[in-house]
């Protein structure tokens, strides 16, 4: 996750980059709700009604006056969309990779991702989830006073992605030797292109032949048009939201990427995506059409 000035984070769940991650929670819950949901997290309402307040209230009607929720406007319609065919092509992802027999599996940057908890996995794996610990302190906690349990062996690796993640993942038990599936999901916008990189080589370093690998990666944005977005959210008092999160770079295009160091991989436009599913998003439309249009979904085996 990005540093705040010369000092690490210091946040919670409900704030700066936690908020991110309810953020996409909330989308993923509203998008259960629809009777032709994409897919269908049960746990992603759970957490909203814990962290309370705004992301409680989105599901009762109301969506304060927070501009991050705006989940009930043109743009948090499509939003919502985005997040149920995002959810639907990962999760579709981890079904082939656990069907080639892959067992270990790791969540970089995990968030409040529930698929320990509610993907059917075999037995024997093992789910390691990255990320900071106050958000892993989060998710353990509310989950197990709902009263829900891992289907597969989940170990919490708390370490920010600036420091030694390899180290602390092989700690945590993760064997190099053996084939994985690795997911990027929402991770690299908030990396400048060198952490981009660093996080390339790290998953390349790791994974065994055999390996699985899916990333979601978007093109930057023209520089003046970044700054723009980052000016509106100061000017509404807005600081810590989106556009001052993330970094508007990009190293390289991760089908390239790893391609050229021997994996296969496979990309898939967004629009393309949502297009097959039935949920198009205008091409024309002023803030979901260019969103849409610069995200890509990259699936890559290791040979």
């Amino acid at each position: 996750m990005r540093p705040t000035g010369d000092d690490r984070d210091t946040w919670d769940i409900t704030t700066s980059v936690g908020s991110t991650a309810l953020f996409v929670a909330a989308a993923r819950a509203l998008e259960a709700r629809k009777p032709d949901a994409l897919a269908v997290d049960p746990f992603a309402e759970v957490f909203c009604r814990a962290a309370g307040g705004t992301w409680a209230q989105v599901f009762d009607g109301a969506t304060g006056e927070q501009g991050a929720l705006r989940l009930n406007s043109d743009f948090g319609a499509h939003f919502v969309s985005f997040q149920g065919a995002r959810t639907r092509y990962f999760d579709a992802y981890f079904a082939r990779a656990a069907e080639a027999g892959v067992d270990q599996i790791v969540l970089l940057a995990a968030g409040l991702d529930s698929r320990a908890y509610r993907l059917p996995w075999a037995d024997g794996t093992v789910v390691y989830e990255l990320d900071q610990p106050q958000v892993l302190d989060f998710k353990r906690e509310v989950l197990a006073a709902h009263g829900a349990e891992p289907r597969a062996q989940r170990r919490e690796v708390a370490v920010d992605l600036r420091d030694d993640w390899p180290g602390a993942l092989r700690s945590a038990g993760f064997d190099a030797s053996r084939p994985s599936a690795w997911i990027a999901e929402g991770l690299l916008i908030y990396l400048p292109a060198t952490a981009q990189e660093q996080l390339f080589g790290g998953i390349d370093a790791l994974a065994h032949p055999g390996s699985w690998l899916a990333v979601e990666e978007g093109r930057p944005m023209p520089a003046e048009a970044f700054a723009a977005k980052q000016q509106e959210e100061r000017d509404a008092g807005a600081a810590g939201s989106f556009f001052t999160l993330v970094y508007n770079e990009q190293a390289a295009q991760a089908g390239d990427w790893f391609g050229g160091r021997g994996w296969a991989a496979e990309t898939t436009a967004l629009p393309v995506f949502l297009e097959e599913l039935g949920r198009p998003i205008p091409a024309d439309d002023p803030e979901a059409g260019p969103m849409a249009s610069s995200i890509s979904l990259v699936t890559a085996t290791k040979g």
